[in-house]
């Protein structure tokens, strides 16, 4: 019986506290929102047990080595900056040396793992420059060479990715003609990778080998804003996070 893959994805969670301001008058609100579930969906559908952790609960629960990750296939992270996994709430509040999960996201793909970054305001480099993957470990597992600033490429027109590798295994079947992107992060194809599909000048799809493991880098994102509704509900969008997952994980 062949064995379900596993994969854990990390992010794609946000908070948003309101102040409403009504004359003399004011009151806050908050509300809590996640933008993993059309990637979560797609997955479990393709027959892979999914591990979800918020940015929240990643913050305190994603797994301190390499050890640890290669009970996973593959890692995702999407939308989830560098200090949420350097700064373990023990080390900031409490002072306690632990490891150094970026280190362990890197040794994690070196002996073999899968991993996928998803763009965003807060993975890459990011907004402002607050995701602050440049010049990490898990830039260099990456097969990208991150800025160094504001990566973010806004294009409320909308850019059309184009397939640029159509026999490689993370877009084959997949329709030449995608719905359009609303934005996303800019970076550098390293040399040996392969730039499956681009967005005007830019990469959009990069994969590539790290010592043993194989990663992925997806400039744009896996759901709203960047990624409109015409491109979550296109028939497409599954079989791609399928394969991608796929490929990293060494599946296809």
């Amino acid at each position: 019986m062949a064995k379900t893959p596993r994969v854990l994805i990390a992010g794609e969670s946000w908070t948003v506290h309101s102040i409403h301001q009504k004359g003399f008058d004011s009151f806050t609100t908050t509300e809590y929102a996640e933008g993993v579930g059309w990637l979560k969906t797609a997955l479990l559908e393709g027959g892979w047990q999914v591990d979800y952790q918020p940015a929240h609960v990643a913050a305190r629960d994603f797994p301190m080595t390499a050890a640890a990750l290669a009970a996973y296939d593959c890692v995702m992270l999407s939308d989830i900056g560098a200090n949420t996994l350097l700064i373990h709430p023990d080390t900031f509040v409490r002072a306690k040396a632990l490891p150094n999960r970026l280190e362990a996201v890197r040794d994690y793909v070196a002996k073999g793992g899968g991993l996928i970054m998803v763009g965003g305001y807060l993975t890459f480099q990011g907004i402002e420059g607050k995701a602050r993957y440049h010049d990490t470990p898990i830039e260099q597992a990456l097969p990208v060479t991150i800025e160094s600033t504001d990566d973010r490429c806004e294009t409320p027109q909308g850019v059309t990715p184009i397939v640029a590798l159509p026999g490689h295994p993370i877009v084959a079947g997949l329709s030449s003609s995608w719905p359009d992107l609303l934005g996303y992060n800019r970076f550098a194809a390293k040399p040996g990778s392969a730039i499956v599909a681009s967005v005007g000048a830019d990469p959009l799809i990069v994969a590539g080998a790290f010592h043993e493991g194989r990663a992925v880098a997806f400039a744009s994102d896996c759901g709203p804003h960047w990624a409109p509704p015409a491109f979550v509900n296109w028939p497409g969008y599954a079989p791609l996070w399928r394969q991608m997952a796929g490929w990293a994980a060494k599946l296809s």
